[in-house]
């Protein structure tokens, strides 16, 4: 079936839930890109140790981790829609709140505020795409994901040289304004997303506790995106501190999204096939890879080689685990499933930012290297199946 015959087959309301869905998450991967783009301009601003500039990244990733357990929650109770939008309304706020932040301290608020929000909306962004394309769940999520990711590639490498001389409260103003663009367009689709009454109980819970394949994932999540995360932090901070220019970060950035985008794009017809196995494997293998890349050839073209590695690895993990995770989870339980699978994601991107943040890059190798390894043993057993 291709894009045209997919598209054809969907309803208005369906196509507009679809595109905001979208819109929405471009907000959310936004924050992850633009973000480790801004970090040694607040660092300047506020005159920040790196302590104190981790927990401006880190704020953000803990409340997204409180939210989306909150989110998936309610969005297996309540109308998705709903969730959705009251999450997207915090996201802009606090987005709002750190645009206009005049300390460190109010900084941290809007952060946490943004990032609850962003936690409760973003486990329901899978579900609305898979809900409003059931026939090729796995087509839509790697669909989003390369839409998203083209978005988001642009995005420091346009930052970097237009507006970055600006400052960077203008990113969050951005940022919040598509939020709440995507709210539009989701609400005025007027779906009736009401929940299917599936029994809910403690025992519903018991059985995702023991869904032992899902937990497996979890875990490939938790690293994979540890990794990424760490990534994301570390590299702009290095390249500021060796002297590179905000527009050479924002391209390096660039490269990682667009390698992402691209490989995406690449894997949208493999992810429904057999082929899922391998694709999970490949990634803690590039990620690996990629990472010595960047510290022994620290030239521009290493950094750019160490950048398309990352960034192959996120796409051959991103919407592939995420379509597991969906699978394994029990019925009825899909929302709390997403939501675990982006709370073990940032959960992941706090604890190894927390851990390496002020650790030389030739000593990060060895950790990242052990979990890269535990994620490719993840992706052998959960994806047997599919092998």
């Amino acid at each position: 079936m291709t894009d045209m015959k997919i598209a054809d087959s969907l309803s208005v309301p369906n196509r507009r839930v679809i595109v905001g869905s979208i819109a929405a998450s471009i907000a959310f991967v936004m924050e992850l890109t633009l973000v480790p783009l801004l970090l040694p301009g607040i660092q300047e601003q506020f005159a920040l140790s790196i302590g104190q500039l981790a927990w401006v990244f880190n704020s953000y990733g803990i409340s997204v981790a409180v939210g989306v357990l909150l989110g998936g929650l309610l969005g297996d109770v309540y109308k998705a829609t709903r969730v959705f939008a009251a999450g997207v309304i915090c996201f802009a706020t606090g987005a709002a709140i750190v645009a206009f932040a005049g300390s460190y301290e109010l900084m941290i608020v809007g952060r946490v505020l943004q990032g609850f929000g962003g936690g409760v909306f973003s486990p329901l962004i899978p579900l609305l795409l898979t809900r409003s394309s059931p026939h090729r769940p796995g087509k839509v999520l790697i669909i989003w994901g390369s839409l998203a990711g083209y978005v988001a590639a642009f995005a420091p490498f346009f930052y970097g040289n237009t507006l970055a001389e600006n400052g960077w409260t203008y990113a969050f103003v951005i940022i919040g304004i598509v939020s709440l663009i995507a709210l539009a367009i989701v609400w005025s689709a007027r779906l009736n997303d009401r929940p299917p009454s599936f029994d809910r109980s403690l025992s519903s819970y018991a059985e995702l506790l023991k869904s032992g394949r899902l937990w497996v994932m979890l875990v490939y999540v938790f690293c994979t995106y540890g990794a990424i995360t760490y990534f994301l932090f570390r590299l702009p901070l290095w390249l500021a501190e060796s002297g590179f220019q905000v527009a050479s970060i924002g391209f390096t950035l660039s490269v990682m999204w667009l390698s992402f985008s691209f490989v995406s794009t690449l894997l949208r017809n493999l992810v429904d096939e057999p082929h899922v196995r391998m694709i999970l494997m490949a990634a803690p293998v590039l990620i690996a890879a990629g990472f010595p890349i960047a510290y022994i050839y620290p030239e521009f073209a290493g950094l750019i080689v160490s950048s398309i590695l990352v960034g192959s690895g996120l796409a051959c993990s991103n919407a592939p685990s995420t379509q597991l995770i969906l699978k394994f989870a029990p019925r009825g339980m899909g929302a709390a499933s997403a939501s675990l699978d982006i709370t073990c994601a940032r959960l992941g991107g706090v604890v190894t930012v927390a851990l390496m943040a002020q650790s030389m890059l030739a000593y990060s190798f060895i950790t990242i290297a052990a979990m890269s390894l535990v994620a490719f043993a993840c992706a052998l057993v959960a994806a047997k199946r599919f092998g």
